[in-house]
């Protein structure tokens, strides 16, 4: 899908002033993060990221309209100054015709893609009952590597298993770890969702409910 379609779709959400947007899967955190920044221009706040498609390629953002009356001066002047955005025209901090921000927009979409990396590397970050239920089933594959292999290979291939998970949790927590370094610089509060999840949200806002992230 083009560039285009990409944000006239995502427009067509915001002109019918939907309380929840979902922005269009896209292939990296940069690219959703850019189309984020589009959003909060025309009065939405980031909310949440999660990854979708075939084998999780695809990282899908959704965006919150945020109530404040600023949100809407924002949105009011953003119209005014992108008259034809979605249809050839401008877009706000980006490029024409591309996901690149502006040089006035890097710093904001830069944390939009923190805020997003954040979110969809929980997918590679497990607690400690996740970490003994994976380890458990790569002693499960060495157990039925043990059908038609020798017990070397079944062994060495459940422990070859496991090192590679364990290698893919500690780089998902140190990763997580640098982007809440850099947030909690920017200003972000760290917080925990009801499930226990780590989440990030600017001064004076709350954790989203189910159109209104900032509703007490």
């Amino acid at each position: 899908m083009s560039v285009e379609r990409h944000i006239a779709e995502m427009l067509q959400q915001i002109a019918r002033q939907q309380d929840i947007v979902e922005i269009a899967p896209q292939g990296s955190a940069p690219k959703a993060a850019a189309l984020a920044h589009v959003a909060e221009q025309y009065g939405y706040t980031y909310g949440m990221a999660h990854r979708t498609g075939f084998k999780n390629s695809l990282v899908q953002v959704r965006m919150y309209r945020d109530p404040r009356p600023d949100a809407r001066v924002r949105e009011a002047a953003t119209i005014t100054s992108h008259p034809q955005a979605g249809n050839g025209g401008t877009v706000p901090g980006l490029q024409q015709g591309s996901l690149k921000p502006l040089p006035e927009a890097v710093r904001s979409v830069a944390v939009l893609k923190d805020l997003v990396t954040f979110d969809v590397m929980a997918l590679y970050v497990a607690d400690r009952r996740q970490k003994v239920m994976v380890y458990l089933a790569c002693a499960l594959l060495a157990v039925l590597m043990l059908i038609d292999r020798s017990p070397v290979e079944a062994v060495a291939s459940g422990g070859a298993a496991a090192l590679l998970c364990t290698v893919a949790f500690e780089v998902g927590t140190i990763r997580r770890g640098k982007i809440t370094r850099r947030l909690t610089d920017a200003g972000f509060l760290a917080v925990r969702d009801e499930e226990g999840g780590r989440r990030f949200l600017r001064p004076g806002q709350q954790l989203p409910g189910h159109t209104n992230p900032f509703a007490a």
